[in-house]
């Protein structure tokens, strides 16, 4: 795999996603990386991470809350047990995560806010089972 000069907004990209992630979800997705995805690795570290949450115009946990509802109104779902994780960096209270949940509901379906509940309510257990073992 090529090794590519890294931008300043690669930098403060990945210094922003290692904050909300966490250090050893980025370990295990950097470790993951092949030359095939190394550039959709980078665009997205450089766009989502660098650009839009580098970005002091909403808080984390305002960002936090927005994200989730968007996944949940397009239906992508395999993304927010991560995100839900990342409320735990982020200051997303699980109240807020119910009424980002409650407008998807409203604004775009009923189906799709039941099924990213589910999905929180399964991460937020496996969140309770994890700390209980440390």
């Amino acid at each position: 795999m090529s090794k590519q000069p890294q931008s300043d907004r690669y930098i403060t990209g990945m210094t922003i996603r290692r904050k909300i992630l966490g250090d050893d979800h980025v370990d295990r997705t950097e470790a993951r990386k092949t030359a095939f995805d190394e550039p959709f690795q980078t665009l997205i570290t450089e766009t989502a991470w660098g650009n839009v949450w580098a970005s002091d115009g909403v808080s984390d946990r305002e960002r936090s809350m927005l994200t989730l509802a968007l996944l949940a109104a397009l239906g992508n779902f395999d993304e927010i047990p991560m995100h839900i994780r990342a409320t735990a960096r982020t200051g997303a209270s699980k109240t807020d995560v119910l009424e980002a949940f409650q407008h998807v509901a409203i604004y775009a379906g009923v189906p799709r806010a039941n099924h990213a509940l589910k999905l929180a309510k399964e991460t937020y257990a496996e969140m309770e089972q994890e700390a209980g073992k440390k």
